[in-house]
């Protein structure tokens, strides 16, 4: 979709403190295709798109709260 102007970028520390979960959890979701990809910022370093994650975030609720 769209990216926002306003969009952040999430370093994985924040990602994990945002969701609750680590390292190998969020990369095994991303293998599985259930957790938003890393976006590639240098040869060293990934961020999260933080509207993305957001996104997942809310989806978890609906699936849940059958809203």
């Amino acid at each position: 979709g769209m990216v926002m102007n306003s969009d952040r970028f999430l370093r994985l520390r924040q990602v994990e403190d945002k969701i609750g979960f680590g390292k190998s959890w969020i990369y095994r979701q991303i293998q599985l295709q259930q957790f938003p990809p890393s976006i590639r910022l240098n040869s060293r370093h990934v961020a999260w798109l933080e509207s993305e994650v957001d996104a997942w975030i809310h989806q978890r609720i609906r699936l849940t709260r059958d809203v």
